[in-house]
C-alpha cells in the first residue's frame, strides 16, 4: 500500500515544508500540526494553535506516555505495596469499633464508607486528573504549575466541605429509618465531625498527592501507576484516624460545650466563599466547580449505603470480626479500578478530546473477553491488576494475622470466602471501569472528573456488602470464632 505523505512545517524560520510519510515504518506522524488535546472542560472553539513550546510538550507527553506503557506491569505492583495501607486503617478501625463514641452513636459506621469513600471522589480524582495533565504536557511551566495547584486544591475543599456535609445528613437519615430515633445533640456531633475530617483530609492528602506527581514526573514515573494507589492507601488511614479522633474529642464535649457543634460547622462553611472564588480563576476547574457536583454526590450516597450495610454488621457482636477487613478489601478494589481508569483516561486523552474518536469510544457494553483477553494495552493492564488481587490480600491476611488484629481465626474456609467476594468484586469494577470510562468519554465528559468517584464507591458498596454476605453465611455453617485479638 502506497504511503501517505503530508506536508508539515518545521521550526525555524523562514519555515521550509518537509514530508512526514505515515507508511514508512520506523517514523511517526508530526502531532505538531495539531493543538493538544484538552481534557474537557476546555471547549475546541477556545483552543489556538500552539507554540512551539506547547508543541515539544506534547510531543513529550506522548513520549512518555510510550515509555510509561511498556512498563506499565512492573509498576503496577505500587497497588500492593500501598495496600499496606489499607491494612492500617482496618487495624485502626477494628480498634475504635469499641470506643464510646461508636458505641453510643452508632451512625458514626455509616459515615465511615462515605468519609472515606472522598478517596475516590476528591483525592483520587485529584490525582488522576493532574496525572493527566502532567502526562500531556499541561504541568511543564511554573505558571501552569502553580494554576493547576491552587484552582485543584481550591475545587476539592469546596467538594469536601458540600459532601461532608451531606454526608452527615445520609447517616442521620439512614441511622434515623431502620430506629425511627433521632437525636438533636447526635446530629450535629455527626455534622461537626463530618466537615472537619473531609475538609482537614482532603487538605493533607491533595498537598500530599501534588508533591507525588511533581517528584514522579522528575525521575520518570507515570504518576498514574504511583499517584492513585498513594491517594488511596494514605487517605483511608488518615481520614479514619481523624474521625476517629475529631468524634471522640467532640464527644467529650457533649454535656459539656454543646454550642461547639454548630460553631465547628460555621467556620468552616464560612471558609467556603474564599475556595470558591480561587477555583474560579483556574480554567481547568472552574467548569468542574460548576457541572463536577453530580458524581461526587451520588457516590457519597452509594457509600453511605455500604456504610449502612456496615454499621448494622458491625454492631452485632457475631460479626465484630467484619471491622478490620472492611478497609481492606475496598481499599484494594478502589485502588485497582481507580488506576485502570486513569490509565485508560490518559491514553484516550492522548488521542484526543472527549466526544472525539468515537471508534475508540464504543457505547455499548463490551464483552468480558475484549475487557480481560484483547491484545491492547488497557485489557493487558487489566490482567496484570486482576492477578494482583489474591496475592496481594493474602500478604495482607497474613499482616493482619501476625499482628493479632480482629476477631477472626484465619482458617482455610475463611481465606476462601474472603478471596471470593474480593476477586468477584474487582472483577465486576474492571468490567464496569471499561465501559464506563468508554461510554464517558463518547459522551464528551472527561473520565477524570467522572468515571472514579462512581467506580470507587461502587467497591465499597460491593465490598462491604460482600464481605458481609461471606460472614454471615460463614456464621450459619458454623465458623463462629469472635474472640481473635480481644
Amino acid at each position: 500500500m502506497k504511503a501517505l505523505c503530508l506536508p508539515t512545517r518545521s521550526s525555524g524560520s523562514p519555515p521550509p515544508l518537509t514530508r512526514v510519510c505515515a507508511g514508512d515504518p520506523g517514523r511517526e506522524p508530526d502531532l505538531r500540526t495539531r493543538a493538544p488535546a484538552l481534557p474537557h472542560p476546555f471547549k475546541a472553539e477556545t483552543l489556538l494553535r500552539p507554540d512551539p513550546p506547547a508543541q515539544s510538550r506534547l510531543l513529550r507527553g506522548r513520549g512518555a506516555w510510550r515509555k510509561h506503557e511498556a512498563s506499565s506491569q512492573p509498576e503496577s505492583s505500587c497497588v500492593q505495596e500501598q495496600g499496606f495501607g489499607t491494612v492500617a486503617a482496618g487495624m485502626v478501625l477494628d480498634i475504635v469499633q469499641h470506643w464510646e463514641v461508636f458505641q453510643k452513636v452508632t451512625e458514626v459506621f455509616i459515615l465511615v464508607p462515605a468519609l472515606l469513600g472522598l478517596k475516590g471522589n476528591l483525592e483520587m480524582t485529584l490525582a488522576s486528573r493532574l496525572s493527566t495533565a502532567a502526562n500531556i504536557g499541561h504541568m511543564d511551566t511554573p505558571k501552569e504549575l502553580w494554576r493547576m495547584i491552587t484552582g485543584n486544591m481550591a475545587l476539592i475543599q469546596v467538594q469536601a466541605t458540600v459532601v461532608g456535609f451531606l454526608a452527615s445528613i445520609a447517616a442521620v437519615v439512614f441511622g434515623w429509618i431502620p430506629d425511627g430515633h433521632f437525636s438533636i445533640p447526635h446530629a450535629f456531633l455527626l455534622c461537626a465531625s463530618s466537615v472537619a475530617t473531609a475538609f482537614i483530609a482532603s487538605l493533607v492528602l491533595g498537598m500530599i498527592m501534588i508533591g507525588v506527581i511533581i517528584g514522579s514526573r522528575k525521575i520518570g514515573i507515570n504518576p498514574d501507576n504511583v499517584a492513585t494507589p498513594i491517594a488511596a492507601s494514605l487517605g483511608d488511614l488518615i481520614t479514619l484516624a481523624l474521625l476517629s479522633g475529631i468524634s471522640w474529642g467532640l464527644y467529650l464535649e457533649l454535656n459539656h460545650w454543646r454550642y461547639i457543634y454548630p460553631l465547628v460547622c460555621a467556620f468552616f462553611v464560612a471558609l467556603l466563599p474564599v475556595w470558591v472564588v480561587l477555583a474560579r480563576r483556574s480554567p481547568a476547574t472552574r467548569e468542574v466547580l460548576y457541572s463536577g457536583w453530580e458524581p461526587v454526590i451520588i457516590a457519597m450516597a452509594i457509600s453511605s449505603v455500604g456504610g449502612l450495610i456496615l454499621d448494622k454488621t458491625v454492631s452485632d457482636p457475631n460479626f465484630a470480626g467484619m471491622a478490620v477487613f472492611t478497609p481492606v478489601i475496598n481499599g484494594v478494589g478502589g485502588n485497582l479500578v481507580a488506576v485502570q481508569a486513569s490509565r485508560i483516561s490518559t491514553f484516550l486523552h492522548m488521542n484526543g478530546m472527549p466526544g472525539e474518536n468515537s471508534g475508540q469510544a464504543p457505547r455499548r457494553c463490551p464483552s468480558p473477553c475484549t475487557t480481560f483477553f484483547s491484545p491492547d494495552v488497557n485489557s493487558r493492564s487489566a490482567r496484570v491488576l486482576f492477578l494482583l488481587v489474591v496475592p496481594g490480600h493474602l500478604v495482607f491476611l497474613y499482616t493482619i494475622s501476625c499482628m493479632q488484629g480482629g476477631h477472626t481465626t484465619l482458617t482455610l474456609i475463611f481465606i476462601i470466602f474472603y478471596m471470593t467476594a474480593a476477586l468477584l468484586q474487582v472483577l465486576i469494577l474492571l468490567y464496569i471501569a471499561d465501559w464506563m470510562v468508554h461510554w464517558m468519554w463518547g459522551r464528551g465528559l472527561d473520565p477524570d472528573n467522572f468515571s472514579i468517584p462512581y467506580l470507587t464507591a461502587l467497591g465499597d458498596l460491593l465490598g462491604t456488602g460482600l464481605l458481609a454476605l461471606s460472614f454471615h453465611v460463614l456464621w450459619l455453617i458454623g465458623d463462629r470464632d469472635t474472640d481473635v485479638g480481644d
